[in-house]
């Protein structure tokens, strides 16, 4: 999980949801395409007709919700009941407005077969991304694609409920829809995130963000609504379709002002027992001073060796003084590494390889994803780099790479924000499916 200083972030682009039940703080990451749940209220009911037709119907939504367009024929086939069947199940989802024919598709000497989809308008869901100086947001309908994008300063606005219900209001208008319309709500933030309350804690540069915050966003809302650590969902989306496609054992180390980690292993994102597992910044480290306020953004060991302060010092060292640690990591990559630049790379890469070990020789995840501002405009120069010095300290050799998701700053976290919310409002689609008598 990231420290409590994040990245000012923007975003773009599409967002493409797996299937399946994403539940932020129950521990799971995106699912893959096919593996929908059984939805509750299915367990130990008879096996009467009613539940037959609604087990039938919710396996032709799942099957059309990961985004194919299909005949009868292949429904009947992926689900193995026949195509009477089939025509029955989807004339009652048609009927409800949740599938319809999208085209045809030409067969042989007999009439074109009709393609079914899913009605992208029977659901939507937003994600937002929350830090001290922006917040971003975006909305998508129920096929993933996004509908609208905006992002605001909050201008000094402490007020959670506020500031989210005017964000949202803003992107609901910017799609042309209701906010009544939204089926649930996923918020990144930086810092601590209780999972047994789902209440962020420990977030210093957003110090309204607090206990019983879920509560009364929840209140305001009327609808689900999660609140997930900004790092974690970042490890999702590079999951969903980054650097970390399909890999089930990893971790994200996210290098900006502030420090962070997200692991996954087994495909499951470890949180710890009291939602800290990843406040790598605290990481004691031999050479830093150990520091016992841990409400100060900057009292971590690893975090003065590694974090943002840092890098810009050390940046400064060797001639590449910015404002911001990003910008000085890529004027030392655009050089090529050659000289001043090289020496730069290198002796960050050994700082940041100190935390990285750390995590290895506990975790041994085999793959090490290099996030965050830092970690991404350092890209495979500095990337390269920290393999080789984690190599050579520690017996674990991970394969070590920068980000594959969007470049756009914040785009890791909001795409993580709506595949979180995308699969939330999927589930609760398939959980409406229910025999109407």
């Amino acid at each position: 999980m990231q420290s409590h200083q994040g990245e000012t972030q923007a975003h773009q682009g599409d967002t493409r949801a797996h299937q399946g039940d994403t539940r932020a703080h129950q521990g799971d990451t995106p699912a893959h395409p096919g593996q929908t749940r059984a939805q509750p209220g299915t367990r130990g009911r008879p096996g009467t007709p009613s539940l037959l037709r609604e087990l039938n119907d919710r396996a032709a939504l799942g099957l059309l919700l990961d985004g194919a367009m299909l005949t009868r024929s292949q429904i009947s086939e992926y689900t193995g009941v026949s195509k009477v069947t089939v025509s029955q199940m989807l004339t009652r989802l048609e009927d409800r407005g949740l599938v319809a024919i999208a085209g045809e598709q030409a067969g042989g000497r007999g009439p074109n077969a009709a393609l079914y989809s899913v009605v992208p308008s029977s659901a939507y869901a937003a994600g937002l991304y929350v830090e001290s100086d922006l917040v971003s947001a975006a909305v998508a309908d129920v096929t993933g694609r996004r509908v609208a994008e905006v992002s605001r300063n909050p201008n000094g606005a402490d007020d959670p409920v506020e500031l989210v219900r005017g964000t949202i209001e803003q992107a609901c208008a910017s799609a042309g829809i209701e906010v009544t319309r939204l089926s649930t709500l996923v918020i990144g933030s930086p810092g601590v995130v209780d999972p047994r309350t789902g209440d962020p804690r420990l977030a210093v540069n957003l110090p309204s963000w607090h206990e019983g915050a879920l509560d009364a966003l929840k209140s305001a809302w009327h609808k689900p609504v999660v609140i997930e650590n900004d790092v974690n969902l970042a490890a999702m989306a590079e999951r969903a379709d980054g650097a970390a496609a399909g890999a089930d054992d990893f971790v994200l180390v996210w290098l900006g002002v502030g420090l962070g980690l997200a692991t996954i292993l087994g495909g499951r994102l470890h949180r710890g027992t009291a939602g800290a597992a990843g406040e790598i910044g605290y990481l004691p480290v031999h050479g830093a001073p150990l520091h016992t306020d841990i409400k100060h953004p900057a009292s971590g060991g690893f975090q003065s060796l590694a974090g943002g302060l840092a890098v810009r010092e050390l940046a400064a060292k060797h001639g590449f003084a910015a404002p911001i640690p990003a910008e000085a990591v890529r004027a030392a990559v655009s050089a090529r590494g050659d000289g001043e630049a090289g020496a730069f790379l290198s002796e960050l890469a050994d700082r940041v390889a100190v935390g990285v070990a750390s995590v290895c020789v506990v975790l041994d995840p085999g793959l090490v994803v290099l996030g965050g501002e830092v970690g991404r405009a350092g890209g495979t120069a500095l990337a390269d780099r920290v393999a080789t010095a984690v190599a050579s300290i520690c017996p674990s050799r991970p394969r070590v790479v920068p980000t594959g998701v969007s470049g756009v700053p914040g785009e890791p976290v909001l795409r993580g924000a709506m595949l979180a919310a995308l699969g939330q409002a999927r589930a609760a689609l398939l959980a409406s499916v229910a025999d109407p008598q």
